[in-house]
């Protein structure tokens, strides 16, 4: 390298370059905004004159700041806030600039973030028209900065107001998803499909209608002069146990030619460290230049429960005449992903390879964590995420109608080992196939997959939710068909074909090509139908949403099943945060406007499962926890059936983890992160090691489910009780898990497990035991809950400190079926919850969480099965 430092002395004496490093100035404080001159809101005529903004931030939350709007989620207050959505607005900034900003090569003025349709204006000088909510913004600004005061105004214009006068004139509208309840589109004319936006925050059937404006992302300033490192990428070229082959790549504008010297060090997780040089010469304009990196024995990062999810350090430096000029740093972890499709027995599967190991995938899909974006914490982000490894969890879906998230959420993810399922953001909607909504798609796509790919975490890039199978087999996608002439037809297929199918996968292969891209989901990737059982993901409703009963979930076995769900309420603390006393029943306005499936009908939908499986309950609490109950047993069997069959099945990612509001929804932890029963549920069913007893027709067949790395030796321990107390009898057998596997142990009919009990009071306790412990437990019912003699369980509590925290006991004299604590108001995390107790079974449950034990005390309740049901209930 001494050669290259020659040269660069040589290049410092001729005066070829500066040598100061870029500056970037934040932006993001000082902003007003207003209602727009013009704008036809007579009613809010004092919102004329400015008001503090909140950037980044929403109009909404702006006006919620200000207190010039009540509460979005309280009661029914989102009917009367669609105007804001409808409304224009202008922001506005006074800031200086000095002499120094002014005497740089370049000045760039940078959005990260405008929502959507946006005029940027400097000093009266227009800068840029802004149509993609998802894509960053550079201009250059020195033409137009002066020194001292300046002004930067951006006019933001409703996507609703300026779209649908246009669509009302087209011969039809593409098919797009939920219609507004509010009659600001007509029926069957939604703007949505038509500009590159959050599709959720036109209202979904699990949150509200908020269509947001704003400046939702940061704003700065960037001084340079000659060079500009616009990007830096440690690409993983072969990755082994041995060794890790990399290839550190810059991005770099520069005004002149010359030479550099790349400068990488890297700091591994036990702290050994490497650094790697090279001189390269720059062209004029924008150069790709590489610096091959090389380490031995990496620490290979893993998903969780298959290992530690390591992280190296990389820090580059681009050196110009013996100064660094530019920089970057960047994390991630060295690691191979593999969607592997083989033909097989069953078709063809679908199953991700990390470091050559298969994965059975145990997750859930994830929504945007708030109607209003901004609102979100990194802090926050990584609390979800936290609840996700929890309950062993290793992927999450991040679904394609909402965000792509912060990068604090994937910083998150990479250090937790939680796998991520990356959908471009198409929530499934039939897209436009005009020349010019694909390339905004294409630019949004570069932008985020160049800022994405170093995160380890990312382990699939998928084109779309939903289009393609809404496409070819919704009705109201059938009855377009008939509508729309052939050849428009055609051209509407041809066109989603060119940007899922090859404009996406180019931009991926392209720039990430070590992690797989999928067209769509579900899927088969564009090599066949979508949404079929021996090939590709699945996503499966006909439980719910075709209101099948819960074990038709045994019906199918797909290679994939990458959404699932039943819904339930949150609990009623949560319930409480949006409601009054009166507003506490199913049906009430309130209620109905805070169950968003099927327009407030959902909740008889949940009654529906609930009077199936359970009875009536007695009263709204009871209704909260029956359908909480309800929503956890049956995704249980569902996920627990997916895992028993595995490697047929290689994925459980269930709808959804959270929430973006408080309200009935899928979820299992709900918008506070407060754990619904489902997540519980989820703890044990996720668990490494699980025994599956499923039960049809009269037998069971119990499975050892097993994601440990090697084979081990277990015993099965089955045991038969009458509710109210008595063990009927005891077995044992052998049973040799297989690693990365499920195993079948035994095939029982239920006269065999019976001899005779009546199976109205008696269970089935199924237990995997190593070395004397109890790795796996699971209980087995011989009919629905409502068809059972349940006991009432004498259900007893004591909390303790025992000098590392609070120690919550819980005893039950005779069978306890679904027992449920609640803390009331008082926010603290069970270890334990939703859960059956057998007959003179106790537990103990660590409280987390600084609260008085007085407190705690006093606020706890805990019921069952039998305390949520009308007495005649049978």
């Amino acid at each position: 390298m001494r050669r290259a430092s020659l040269v660069l002395a040589f290049w410092l004496a001729a005066g070829a370059a500066s040598a100061s490093p870029p500056v970037e100035r934040d932006l993001s404080a000082g902003w007003r905004f207003r209602l727009a001159q013009g704008t036809e809101a007579d009613a809010h005529a004092d919102l004329k004159d400015w008001l503090p903004a909140q950037v980044p931030g929403a109009v909404q939350t702006g006006l919620l700041a200000a207190k010039r709007i009540g509460d979005p989620f309280w009661r029914d207050n989102e009917a009367g806030l669609q105007w804001i959505g409808l409304s224009n607005w202008d922001y506005r900034l006074d800031f200086d600039v000095d002499a120094a900003t002014l005497a740089r090569g370049h000045v760039d003025l940078i959005f990260d973030g405008l929502d959507t349709f946006a005029e940027v204006t400097l000093n009266g000088r227009k800068l840029l028209s802004a149509d993609n909510m998802f894509r960053q913004w550079r201009v250059p600004a020195k033409g137009a900065l002066r020194k001292g005061g300046n002004t930067l105004e951006v006019h933001l214009q409703s996507p609703i107001a300026r779209l649908l006068p246009w669509l009302m004139k087209q011969p039809y509208s593409l098919p797009g998803e939920f219609d507004s309840a509010f009659g600001d589109e007509p029926k069957g004319k939604q703007t949505s499909n038509y500009v590159r936006k959050a599709n959720y925050q036109y209202g979904w059937d699990w949150g509200p209608r908020y269509v947001t404006l704003g400046i939702w992302r940061p704003v700065r300033l960037e001084s340079w002069d000659d060079t500009r490192l616009a990007d830096f990428h440690v690409a993983q070229q072969h990755v082994d146990a041995d060794n890790a082959r990399l290839d550190a790549q810059f991005d770099l504008r520069a005004d002149k030619a010359g030479p550099v010297t790349l400068q990488v060090d890297w700091t591994a997780p036990d702290g050994s460290h490497g650094h790697e040089e090279r001189g390269v010469s720059l062209a004029k304009g924008e150069n790709h230049v590489s610096l091959p990196v090389a380490i031995a024995h990496p620490q290979r990062w893993w998903p969780v429960g298959y290992g530690e999810p390591n992280l190296y350090r990389f820090h580059a430096g681009v050196v110009a005449n013996g100064a660094t000029v530019a920089s970057a740093d960047r994390e991630t972890g060295l690691r191979t992903v593999e969607l592997r499709r083989e033909k097989d027995q069953w078709g063809r599967s679908f199953a991700f390879v990390v470091n050559g190991v298969p994965i059975f995938a145990k997750g859930a899909n994830l929504i945007p964590f708030d109607s209003f974006p901004t609102r979100v914490t990194p802090e926050r982000l990584e609390a979800f995420l936290r609840s996700a490894k929890d309950a062993n969890m290793n992927m999450l879906r991040m679904w394609g109608g909402g965000t792509y998230q912060d990068d604090a959420f994937y910083a998150a993810a990479d250090r937790l080992g939680i796998m991520i399922w990356q959908d471009f953001m198409y929530g499934g909607a039939i897209t436009p196939y005009d020349t010019a909504f694909r390339e905004n798609a294409r630019i949004e796509a570069i932008e985020q997959v160049t800022r994405l790919r170093d995160h380890p975490s990312i382990v699939l890039w998928a084109g779309n939710n939903e289009v393609q199978t809404g496409w070819d087999d919704w009705p109201d996608r059938q009855d377009f068909r008939k509508f729309v002439n052939a050849d428009e037809v055609k051209r509407i297929d041809e066109g989603m074909r060119e940007l899922f199918g090859k404009t996406l996968r180019e931009v991926v292969d392209d720039l990430s090509p070590q992690v797989p891209y999928w067209a769509s989901s579900p899927s088969t990737d564009y090599e066949g139908p979508a949404n079929v059982e021996t090939d590709g993901d699945v996503h499966y409703w006909k439980v719910w949403s075709g209101s099948e009963p819960i074990d038709h979930y045994l019906d199918i076995t797909p290679r994939f099943q990458s959404e699932y769900g039943l819904q339930s309420f949150p609990v009623m603390a949560t319930i409480k945060a949006f409601a009054e006393e009166g507003d506490m029943q199913p049906e009430s306005k309130v209620m109905r406007a805070h169950q968003k499936f099927a327009n407030g009908d959902g909740n008889q939908r949940l009654l529906l499962y609930i009077r199936q499986e359970y009875g009536e309950p007695k009263d709204f609490p009871s209704f909260v926890y029956l359908s909480q109950v309800m929503q956890a047993e049956g995704i249980e069997l569902a996920a627990e059936h997916l895992r028993s069959a595995r490697p047929r099945s290689m994925g459980s990612l269930y709808w959804q983890l959270n929430d973006v509001w408080p309200g009935a929804s899928w979820a299992s932890v709900d918008y506070f992160n407060r754990w619904k029963a489902l997540q519980f549920h989820a703890k044990r069913f996720y668990a490494p090691v699980d025994v599956v007893p499923l039960r049809r027709d009269g037998k069971t067949d119990v499975f050892a489910v097993s994601d440990r790395m090697a084979d081990f030796e277990a015993t099965l321990r089955t045991r038969i009780y009458d509710m109210r107390g008595k063990l009927l009898r005891e077995t044992n057998q052998p049973v040799r898990a297989a690693a990365l596997s499920s195993t079948k142990a035994v095939t029982v009919d239920d006269a065999t497990l019976l001899k005779g009990a009546d199976p109205r009071r008696t269970v089935a306790s199924f237990d995997l035991v190593e070395q004397g412990k109890p790795v796996a437990h699971h209980l087995l019912y011989f009919g629905a809950a409502r068809t059972l003699d349940l006991p009432k369980p004498g259900v007893s509590t004591s909390l303790r400190d025992d000098g590392h925290g609070l120690v919550l006991t819980v005893s039950a004299k005779r069978l306890a079926r679904a027992v449920w604590i609640d803390t009331g108001d008082i926010d603290v995390r069970l270890a334990q919850n939703a859960f059956d107790l057998l007959p003179g079974e106790s537990v103990d449950i660590a409280v987390d969480g600084k609260v008085d034990i007085d407190a705690l005390r006093h606020a706890l309740t805990v019921r069952s099965l039998v305390d949520a049901l009308k007495e005649n209930t049978p």
